[in-house]
């Protein structure tokens, strides 16, 4: 008996997904709990593992984009499968019997360039010869995009009967021409859905950024102390990150606006603090939530910091662990930024920047002296929030940094 693999449903929001990685190949041998393919929706990277025993049958390629529920494979139980991993093969399953068969649609054989559904029917439209256009798709696979931009020319549109109206200005854009030296690369589900939700900030939320800075030394202080005692006795390092975590819940209490979102006309108060900690991973920035943060020691932090960011790099992250947030704290200093202006994560009304620490010239109790100093920003939903909750979190959060011992670092 065969028995589908179907693109599972992994969010109430999310339509389709696309076929990141087959880990088991088209006519392998799989055992039931084998772990078949990965998935990518736009906020996570799911693994689907088998149900069945038998022979595995590859229906949709790596890096195709199908809709929830499509059938992406088969298993055999009557069939032994191969113990080698035959390469996917696009399409290799029958289409649906409902589904109209284009009728000028190229065939593909074993010597034509690979492409999807969408991708050969504007081939068919255009006339154009698959074999003159190059693949920018995995392993050379030919997109829909590819045929749009072969030579800069787009297929050819529907003749209709000349009319001397003008034409609307919503008429969409044609692909952008491309020449030798450009590829096209369709956006993951991931990038595209960051696209997406920086826009939908900007155009939603009344966004400003306040700035301060924080003398870094008495943090430094500390961490040199203590960092080798606390990573042999909790098995962790003591990493800035904790230090403002717990800074940040200590600020959200006495601010709680900044802690607030806004669901309508209402505003809605966080009684605890879901601290999204935004990671940078291959596909994309992730956000994963350290939850009820304010109730955690620096142990607790580094620990679930740990686990999140290994997570992140290995794409194993679920929809669940991204889900949620009060608020958003990016360590931009990682990669050098001296200062920025961060972009709110919706529906939370602050995120707060931190950046690279550079030895300056202060002064202090009336003299210069050299200090390690971070500059801090803070971009808030000015609709909830005013400039004096704003400024008051930052000179809260400045004391708290600047005075960790108030923190209650465990030994």
């Amino acid at each position: 008996m065969k028995h589908n693999v179907l693109a599972p449903s992994v969010g109430e929001s999310i339509t389709e997904v696309s076929i990141l990685k087959w880990v088991k190949k088209n006519g392998q041998a799989v055992k039931s709990g084998d772990l078949l393919l990965e998935i990518e929706s736009d906020k996570a990277t799911v693994e689907i593992v088998a149900e069945f025993s038998g022979a595995l049958t590859v229906l949709k390629p790596e890096g195709e984009r199908v809709p929830i529920g499509d059938i992406i494979g088969m298993i055999d139980d009557a069939a032994q499968g191969t113990a080698g991993a035959e390469a996917p093969k696009a399409a290799a399953g029958p289409a649906p019997a409902a589904a109209a068969k284009p009728a000028a649609a190229p065939t593909q054989t074993s010597s034509s360039p690979q492409m999807g559904p969408a991708a050969r029917k504007v081939l068919a439209e255009s006339g154009l010869d698959s074999k003159q256009i190059q693949g920018t798709g995995k392993d050379g696979r030919i997109t829909k995009g590819d045929v749009l931009g072969f030579n800069g020319q787009a297929a050819p549109a529907p003749q209709t009967a000349p009319s001397s109206a003008p034409r609307a200005a919503t008429t969409p854009a044609t692909p952008a021409a491309l020449r030798e030296g450009d590829r096209r690369v369709p956006m993951s589900n991931l990038r595209a859905r960051i696209a997406e939700r920086l826009v939908q900030a900007q155009h939603t939320a009344a966004i400003l950024t306040t700035f301060n800075e924080a003398d870094m030394g008495p943090i430094m202080e500390l961490r040199a102390k203590h960092k080798d005692a606390f990573k042999n006795k909790h098995g962790v390092p003591l990493s800035f990150m904790s230090f403002f975590t717990r800074a940040s819940t200590e600020a959200l209490k006495m601010i709680p606006e900044v802690n607030a979102s806004i669901d309508g006309r209402d505003i809605i108060y966080h009684d605890y603090c879901d601290i999204g900690i935004a990671v940078g991973s291959d596909r994309g920035l992730v956000v994963p939530v350290v939850r009820s943060a304010e109730k955690m020691g620096f142990v607790e932090i580094e620990k679930k910091i740990s686990e999140l960011a290994l997570k992140a790099r290995d794409g194993k992250l679920s929809i669940a662990e991204m889900s949620g947030g009060t608020f958003t704290i990016s360590n931009g200093g990682t990669y050098g930024s001296l200062l920025s202006t961060p972009i709110l994560n919706p529906p939370q009304s602050g995120i707060l920047g931190m950046h690279k620490i550079q030895e300056r010239p202060m002064a202090v109790q009336g003299k210069v002296e050299i200090r390690p100093m971070m500059y801090l920003a803070l971009s808030y939903d000015h609709r909830i929030i005013d400039g004096k909750g704003a400024v008051t979190f930052l000179v809260t959060l400045k004391d708290y940094l600047e005075h960790p011992e108030k923190l209650g670092l465990e030994f």
